[in-house]
């Protein structure tokens, strides 16, 4: 925990983003550095519309355990926004997005 996610199909510097990802969840949500963990995951396609236009994508999700208020999770995204956009070769027609969720009761690591 946290758990992230991160779908893309912008040139995304994702060793850079992780540098100051990881840190900035560490430091909202009161947890440990080596508890964070994401993974990427490039996206073939992706359409918005009609598939006309040229849009690419970079969408965050974190998940952490249940007991964040929806404020503290407001705030973590918000920041995750105002970072991604340092990360990107280019923000011309990138649309990004973030979010952040309770993990289900179900999960389970070791």
């Amino acid at each position: 925990m946290p758990q992230i996610t991160v779908d893309y199909t912008a040139p995304l510097e994702r060793r850079a983003f992780v540098a100051a990802l990881h840190p900035f969840v560490v430091k909202t949500v009161d947890t440990t550095l080596d508890a964070c963990k994401t993974r990427f995951r490039e996206v073939e396609e992706f359409l918005v519309g009609d598939g006309t236009a040229q849009d690419v994508i970079v969408h965050v999700e974190i998940a952490l355990l249940p007991g964040r208020s929806d404020e503290l999770k407001a705030q973590l995204a918000e920041g995750v926004l105002d970072l991604l956009p340092h990360y990107l070769w280019t923000t011309d027609g990138v649309r990004l997005s973030v979010e952040v969720r309770d993990l289900e009761p179900s999960y389970r690591k070791r």
